[in-house]
């Protein structure tokens, strides 16, 4: 993902759940996907897709059980 991508997504994030704390950051090596930060804490992954000519964007978050206490 380049720079004009991660900029356009986190934006859509700050403004989709009004907090301006989102971040999403470049993953070292990788350049279909970056990290995504609430604050400083690492929250996820978000995935670019250009399967078939449709580009979108996949979050994917992990919840430990451990996190529901």
């Amino acid at each position: 993902m380049d720079k004009r991508e991660l900029d356009r997504v986190q934006s859509y994030l700050r403004k989709l759940f009004q907090n301006q704390t989102f971040r999403v950051v470049a993953r070292p090596r990788k350049d279909d996907s970056a990290e995504v930060y609430l604050g400083e804490e690492f929250i996820g992954v978000v995935f670019r897709d250009d399967e078939d000519g449709d580009l979108s964007y996949n979050f994917s978050m992990a919840i430990l059980e451990t996190d529901l206490e």
